[in-house]
């Protein structure tokens, strides 16, 4: 039986073919300058089928049926009569593209974010997490807060392989206003992003705020493992499975109060032993296959210890750089595979010039 296509929608996101022959995600409609009709109608139908967790070859049926509807009537397009025709009228141009879609695309958006994030640290050389943190401002001048945002974005974007927001621009711009904006802005200069929600509930509402914020363009969430993994955090990791987007833990943050919690010593479950409750979420970000791990640039003899105790599996993000006292050259030496920098970034009279020193401190 063939295949009926949902009816078109308005697209929030479409794969273009530059120039060159790659593929970029753009915002809803593509050029209509292309030099054949038929790879117009190819790349303005092509909706990015990864972030729904759909197939290549899902796409190029639905693909068939759209440009169908497109070019007769809705009714006709269900026809196998329409659908064959579409087919033969595409096929020219999707041989050309469909192999290279299968490593761009499925490269980028189908491989775990943990690789994705990795894959664009090793193609930039960076390991530069950039946190758009900006003080306080009037609400009502939330506009020029997202202008600033935007220009910051703009000028560092070179130099650092994710942006990570946390409530600083949440509650003034909204998950599904100004933030999805940047989130959209992000991806397009080819970079992963980052929520520091530090997910804290019960499973269920955790669940929910995975299930929003990943649907707001998000590549990974933090979390925290304080709640626990039944009815507490195995939910998020669900869903971050299903849709391929990534789960980050606190296990030591960089303030000086982390030690009345992270630091403290409690009992081990398992053996009935004391232990120290960051070493306790370093072994839970192992057995739970975290995507990453929070550890303070603050704390270096914290960052040492545990990444022995995770090695590779679960790269260390270290914030807390610069306006928190930590030291990038240092905390790379120490095992931090991420360095995030937000203020000592955001704030300076020339945040790019700010994040060039940076990595270039790194030595990546």
């Amino acid at each position: 039986m063939s295949p009926k296509p949902s009816p078109i929608k308005p697209l929030a996101t479409t794969i273009a073919m530059t120039s060159e022959g790659n593929f970029t995600k753009t915002p809803n409609n593509p050029e209509a300058t292309r030099t054949s009709k038929r790879t117009a109608e190819f790349v303005t139908h092509l909706t990015i089928f990864a972030e729904n967790g759909e197939t290549v070859d899902s796409a190029f049926l639905y693909i068939m049926g759209a440009t169908a509807q497109v070019n007769a009537a809705p009714k006709a397009a269900n026809s196998p009569i329409i659908l064959r025709t579409a087919s033969q009228l595409l096929k020219a141009e999707t041989i050309k593209v469909i192999g290279h879609l299968s490593n761009q695309v499925q490269r980028q958006n189908f491989l775990r974010f943990k690789n994705r994030i990795e894959e664009i640290s090793r193609n930039k050389k960076t390991d530069i997490v950039l946190a758009l943190d900006f003080p306080f401002q009037n609400p009502k001048r939330r506009t020029t807060l997202l202008s600033r945002a935007k220009a910051v974005l703009d000028v560092v974007h070179p130099y650092v392989c994710a942006v990570k927001i946390n409530h600083h621009l949440v509650l003034p711009l909204g998950t599904f206003g100004g933030v999805q904006t940047l989130v959209d802005i992000a991806h397009d200069k080819g970079l992963q992003t980052i929520i520091d929600c530090k997910a804290n509930d019960i499973g269920a509402t955790n669940q929910v705020i995975a299930e929003y914020y990943y649907s707001a363009g998000f590549d990974a969430l933090i979390a925290n493992p304080f709640v626990g993994w039944e009815e507490g955090l195995k939910p998020v990791f669900d869903v971050g499975k299903k849709l391929e987007r990534g789960v980050i833990l606190l296990a030591y943050m960089s303030h000086k109060g982390a030690a009345e919690g992270y630091g403290q010593t409690v009992v081990d479950a398992s053996t009935g032993k004391p232990l120290a409750q960051y070493i306790n979420f370093a072994r839970k970000a192992v057995a739970w296959k975290a995507d990453g791990m929070v550890v303070g640039a603050t704390v270096l003899d914290k960052i040492t210890e545990l990444h022995g105790i995770v090695g590779d599996s679960v790269p260390i993000y270290s914030p807390g750089i610069g306006a928190q006292g930590g030291s990038a050259e240092a905390t790379r030496k120490a095992g931090a595979r991420y360095l995030i920098v937000g203020r000592e970034i955001t704030q300076a009279e020339n945040p790019a010039k700010v994040a060039k020193s940076l990595l270039a401190s790194t030595s990546m």
